[in-house]
Order: structure tokens, then C-alpha cells, then sequence
């Protein structure tokens, strides 16, 4: 009776458990279609104003800005990693880590002044384990990013460029592909020229002798448009590791609840023999006990 009793108490055990992993599966199923949503309406706005940046970037104009140009040095590089705060997610957090890691050894060996930002707890979790310094933590951004959060730390990136502060800034995250297939990537966002030669890389338009008519003036446009197309580069980062975070655990909470229905029938057919072994040593007690009474 003890086993058999032991089976039904673990059985049991796991059940309460596949509720639980098919519970958050449901959640990051629902957050995922709604994260989704938003990266890929933001896509088709980034796509778009990068090209345009890419037309004025190769346009013969007499104005150029700051951000589409590359320092003559890159002694002070920004760094920022993009985790969740939250586990359950599988691998989401580890791919990235690595990357993110691997990179910050890369620059520490060239030797440059690094600044390090991190998003996340679980970031900042490693970065306290390895006693790494950071230099600015966020812990606020969740499944639904909000673009005035980020957008406060897209125009302090851009200042700190414009006034020669800052070289480059490398940012790593979980870049979303498409709902089968996402990749911790690093890129290097600014400067921006980088970015807007990636935007029409492997379309057939190009730039070259493309005339432009500026109402009311070029310089008061670019001065609004590259900024701009900065920033919205910058906040899909955020949108693509907020859906790559919830594709990552719905994935993972639909592999834990599987792998406990596999659990639950291998305990059942366990507690089944046990039970059958149990009633027939039972049945040959009772038997043999009539035996010895005849």
C-alpha cells in the first residue's frame, strides 16, 4: 500500500503541475499574438523610414547629419543586453547572455571604454553572479513595452553621440524573424549610416540619381527624420525581444506540459501494476488462508 500510495500522491503532484504549464502556456499564447501585432505593424514603419534615410544618406546633399556619420574613433562603445525578468522561457535568456558576454570580452580586449546597460533581471541576475559593473539597469519593460520609456533612452544615446560622448552603441537581443524563428543577434545600431545600407540591402532601388525637393528646407527635415528612424530601430529591438520572450516560454511551457502527460500515464500504468500485484498477493493470502481452514 505504501508505493501504491506514494504513486497517487506524485501523480497527483504532477497534475496540479501540466495545469500550471498549460496555464502559462495559454498566457504566452495570448501576449505572443498581441506582441506579435505590434512588431510587425513597427516592422513596416522601420523598414520604410530606414529606406528613406538610406535615399538622403547616398543623395548628393551639402547637409549631412551627425548620426549617419562614423566617429574617426571608436574609444567609447555603449553596450546594452536585453533579457526578461522573468525564467520559464527556455533558452531565451542563455542565447543572448552568451552573445551579449562574448561581445563584452571582445571590447574589453581592444581595449575600449565600455559603458554596460542591461534589461532585465535575469541579466542583471549574471552580471551580479560574474560581479560585473553596470552602469544602468531597467527592470520595467515587460510584454507591452512603452515607446515614451524607451524613447527616453533612444535620446539619451543620441545626445551622448551627437556631443562626442559616446562612439558606437551595441545593442543584443533576441531579433524576431518570423513565429518559427528567432536569434540572439548583436548590432550596431549607431551609427545609423550602418543601419540604413542593411534597410535596402537586397532591393533593387538605389539612390543614385535621385533628386530631392525639401519643403521647407533639407537641413530642418533631416533634422527631424534620422533621429527618428533611429528611434524606431531602437524601440523594435524592444518589440522583437518582447515576442521572441513569450514565442521562447509559450514553446517551452507546451514542452513542460507534454512531458507531464507522458509523467502522469507512465505513473498510472505504474500505479496500475502495483494496484493488480497488490490485490492478487491479497487474493493468493485469502485463497491460502481457506486452504488451511479446510
Amino acid at each position: 500500500m505504501g508505493n501504491s500510495r506514494q504513486l497517487v500522491k506524485r501523480r497527483k503532484a504532477v497534475r496540479n503541475i501540466a495545469k500550471i504549464t498549460r496555464t502559462m502556456e495559454l498566457i504566452a499564447t495570448a501576449r505572443f499574438k498581441k506582441a506579435m501585432d505590434r512588431a510587425t505593424e513597427a516592422a513596416a514603419y522601420t523598414k520604410k523610414i530606414n529606406e528613406i534615410v538610406a535615399d538622403l544618406a547616398g543623395a548628393n546633399l551639402a547637409f549631412s547629419h551627425p548620426l549617419l556619420q562614423k566617429p574617426a574613433e571608436e574609444q567609447n562603445v555603449a553596450l546594452l543586453i536585453l533579457t526578461s525578468n522573468r525564467g520559464l522561457c527556455g533558452g531565451f535568456n542563455g542565447g543572448i547572455l552568451r552573445k551579449g558576454m562574448a561581445r563584452l570580452r571582445e571590447l574589453k580586449a581592444a581595449g575600449k571604454n565600455i559603458r554596460l546597460e542591461v534589461s532585465g533581471k535575469r541579466g542583471l541576475s549574471l552580471m551580479k553572479y560574474e560581479k560585473i559593473h553596470v552602469d544602468a539597469a531597467y527592470t520595467n519593460f515587460e510584454d507591452k513595452p512603452g515607446f515614451d520609456e524607451v524613447n527616453a533612452i533612444a535620446s539619451r544615446f543620441v545626445a551622448d553621440f551627437i556631443a562626442g560622448r559616446l562612439h558606437r552603441l551595441d545593442i543584443v537581443y533576441q531579433k524576431f524573424e518570423s513565429a518559427a524563428k528567432q536569434s540572439p543577434v548583436v548590432e550596431t545600431i549607431l551609427p545609423i549610416g550602418d543601419l540604413a545600407a542593411v534597410a535596402t540591402s537586397g532591393t533593387a532601388n538605389t539612390s543614385s540619381g535621385i533628386e530631392y525637393e525639401f519643403l521647407p528646407n533639407a537641413n530642418q527635415i533631416l533634422e527631424e527624420i534620422v533621429p527618428a528612424a533611429f528611434k524606431a530601430r531602437f524601440f523594435k529591438c524592444f518589440l522583437d525581444a518582447a515576442v521572441s520572450e513569450q514565442i521562447a516560454r509559450r514553446v517551452a511551457m507546451k514542452a513542460a506540459h507534454e512531458n507531464a502527460q507522458d509523467m502522469i500515464k507512465a505513473i498510472s500504468t505504474a500505479y496500475n501494476r502495483a494496484r493488480q500485484s497488490q490485490i492478487t498477493s491479497e487474493l493468493s493470502e485469502i485463497i491460502g488462508g481457506a486452504a488451511a481452514l479446510e
